[in-house]
């Protein structure tokens, strides 16, 4: 029996006009390649009803999703993880006596062959998207992997002081055949903490133990404890991967590692100080792909996402974002950025450190070695033409003056604080040096903000607080719906998914204005806020709260200064 072409199929489906066929095979004619990537290339017909054509005219199955979780790591064991990527096909099960093989490209007949011989059994093929393929890889290869405590297993005690007594000197650390455990071990602490979403992994040594805990959705949590004889050569491996100086142990040392991990571009942000009892180590994980977050995903409600959108628009003036470290003050900053970032600007930022690339944006690295602070990176800047600046933050009256200068001569510029509320970054800014009537002219808006973990919806119960806790955060509805955390495996057991940004939005009018001419304290500054219609930290957390997004006991704990 003759097979039917593909877009004879597609045109008996009513999926494609005839006309549109036509084109299609002129195009294919021109620049060459599939018939099915041109139709789904010009947009004629959509890639699942392409993708099930093909699967029809082959005889074989469709998926157009593969559920990962259900699908047998020991599989892919035999199969290098860059032929199954380069490739792009993962086998999923066992079929008909056979292994059923997800492949986005079924006629890639040698490929298939030669995944029959890995693993010495028959292939049933089955299409899938390219995009489904690549994402059960990176899955199943990463339950296949090892975890920190599997790899602990396999240290056993007689090697250990052997490796102790060798890793002593660090020069014959990268020539010791048996570092190999040791270099699993670093590697399934980074993999593992990358696929538990932790934002840091902190090694610490103490007097008898040498303790591994990961920072996930903002709070520590202990994962290992290795045996105190590895704390040399853990050390070690981890300075060699960021290009840090193995032989100084007394002096502090900062690097940077980047990996690719189950498919994700990771930066690491590395730190060693030396403590008493050796060196502690803490390596920040930034997820290249994820952080860039739109405007709409920060957690502004709709009010608050139409006057941070007006704002970001503005010609010129000064957007602070103020807050501690990790409350995510960047992301907030990135996202702006990324949303006012069109051809027809020139946006240039100057960092400490640069996190993260952002295409079409000119980035500078902060080097005091060679002089290039933020003020002096700034004067430069200025002098490029540009029409937004990022200053990562500003630390002293010299970056502040001409952060001001530049605002005041028509620039639109972002920079941070380090301040527990939006009016509070007033009185800094004065502490500084700066004088009242340059900050009430040049500033358009400050942004507190802080992260608050999210509660997982899988296993959220309903929660009944006491009247304590109302009190407390001002809440008068007591009955409102409430939740808490419980704790599942889709959340770890801690009970919270992500996290998500509360915001305390201070902006400049009229009567703002004239409170900070006239040196207004910052208690005052925030009683006419609120009056006028600011919401604190706390009124934004509660309110999350109440939209069942987090816990009041989340909220109690991350707005608790806002409390005091």
């Amino acid at each position: 029996m003759t097979r039917a072409y593909l877009g004879e199929i597609l045109v008996q489906r009513g999926l494609l006009s005839e006309e549109k066929l036509e084109k299609a095979l002129a195009l294919q004619q021109e620049k060459g390649g599939r018939i099915g990537e041109v139709i789904i290339g010009m947009g004629a017909a959509s890639p699942n009803d392409v993708y099930q054509a093909i699967a029809d005219q082959l005889g074989i199955p469709y998926r157009p999703a593969i559920e990962s979780n259900n699908l047998d790591p020991e599989l892919v064991l035999n199969i290098p993880i860059q032929f199954a990527k380069t490739h792009e096909l993962v086998p999923i099960g066992r079929k008909n006596g056979g292994i059923e093989v997800a492949t986005s490209d079924p006629l890639n007949f040698f490929a298939l062959d030669d995944v029959r011989k890995l693993l010495k059994a028959e292939i049933e093929p089955t299409l899938a998207p390219s995009e489904v393929v690549l994402q059960t890889i990176n899955r199943v290869y990463d339950r296949a992997s090892v975890t920190a405590k599997g790899v602990m297993g396999d240290l056993n005690a007689e090697n250990l002081d052997l490796l102790a007594q060798e890793l002593e000197e660090p020069e014959d650390l990268l020539d010791v055949s048996d570092e190999a455990p040791i270099i699993r071990l670093v590697n399934s602490l980074l993999f593992q903490a990358v696929k538990e979403r932790a934002s840091d992994i902190h090694i610490e040594p103490f007097e008898k133990d040498l303790v591994v805990r990961y920072r996930i959705d903002g709070v520590l949590y202990e994962i290992l404890r290795p045996p105190k004889r590895f704390q040399n050569s853990i050390a070690s491996r981890v300075k060699i991967m960021g290009g840090l100086n193995i032989a100084e142990k007394r002096l502090p040392q900062d690097g940077r590692i980047r990996l690719k991990i189950a498919g994700k571009d990771i930066d690491i942000r590395l730190s060693t100080v030396p403590t008493s009892h050796g060196e502690r180590i803490v390596m920040r994980l930034l997820d290249r792909e994820t952080v860039l977050l739109s405007v709409e995903q920060l957690g502004f409600d709709p009010a608050q996402r139409e006057r941070f959108n007006d704002l970001i628009h503005h010609t010129h003036g000064i957007i602070l974002v103020t807050g501690p470290t990790g409350s995510g003050k960047t992301t907030t900053l990135y996202a702006a950025l990324n949303q006012i970032n069109t051809p027809d600007k020139n946006i240039i930022t100057i960092e400490d450190p640069v996190e993260y690339q952002m295409e079409g944006i000119g980035q500078i690295h902060v080097n005091p070695k060679i002089n290039l602070t933020f003020a002096n990176g700034l004067r430069s800047i200025v002098r490029q033409d540009p029409d937004v600046i990022l200053v990562g933050e500003i630390r002293d009256a010299e970056t502040a003056e001409i952060a001001i200068q530049a605002s005041l001569t028509g620039h639109l510029v972002f920079s941070t604080l380090h301040t527990n509320d939006a009016p509070s970054s007033i009185t800094r800014l004065v502490d500084m040096g700066i004088e009242p009537f340059l900050i009430s002219s040049s500033l358009l808006a400050i942004i507190a903000q802080r992260l608050i973990r999210t509660l997982c919806e899988t296993c959220k119960v309903p929660d009944q607080p006491d009247l304590k806790t109302f009190e407390l955060l001002e809440i008068k509805d007591h009955n409102h719906a409430f939740f808490k955390p419980q704790g599942c495996p889709a959340c770890l057991q801690t009970g919270f998914t992500g996290r998500s940004a509360v915001y305390e939005m201070l902006t400049i009018d009229d009567v703002i204005r004239e409170m900070i001419n006239r040196n207004a304290d910052s208690n005052a500054i925030k009683k006419v806020a609120r009056q006028r219609g600011m919401r604190s930290l706390r009124e934004d957390a509660a309110r999350k709260a109440m939209n069942g997004r987090t816990s009041l006991s989340e909220v109690v704990r991350v707005t608790q200064e806002d409390i005091l």
